[in-house]
């Protein structure tokens, strides 16, 4: 397992924009699929974003399409989570979260919570109108 730690967040006006970054002490980091989620107020937790280890590819839960980027850089161990425009409705605590290392996760699985076995403390984002 890997040792996630976030960074980033906090309160907001709408329309703004916020990145955060997700540091792991393990070296296995780019053998990993991470992703992130979050929980809304009174919700559960939801996938927003995946990102897979080497190629790069990424997926997206459909609300956050066009305005949320993630990204990796298997150097530094770290994956990030830029947002842009920014709403109340994401408001929400955002988590990132990692594989095991070398298992696969799919277009069809990256938003179950089973398939990752790390996940870092968590990080609030507060959008207010």
């Amino acid at each position: 397992q890997l040792q996630l730690v976030e960074l980033g967040g906090g309160p907001l006006q709408a329309g703004g924009s916020l990145g955060f970054s997700c540091a792991s002490s393990g070296s296995t980091f780019s053998d990993c699929f991470m992703s992130w989620f979050r929980q809304p107020p009174g919700k559960d937790r939801e996938g927003v974003a995946r990102i897979s280890p080497i190629i790069v590819e990424t997926y997206y839960t459909g609300a956050v399409k066009g305005q949320f980027t993630i990204s990796r850089d298997n150097a530094k161990a770290t994956v990030y989570l830029q947002m842009d425009g920014l709403e109340p409705e994401n408001t929400a605590m955002y988590y990132c979260a990692a594989a095991t290392r070398y298992v696969i996760v799919t277009s069809r699985n990256w938003y179950s919570e089973a398939q990752y076995s790390s996940w870092g403390q968590g990080t609030q984002v507060t959008v207010s109108s």
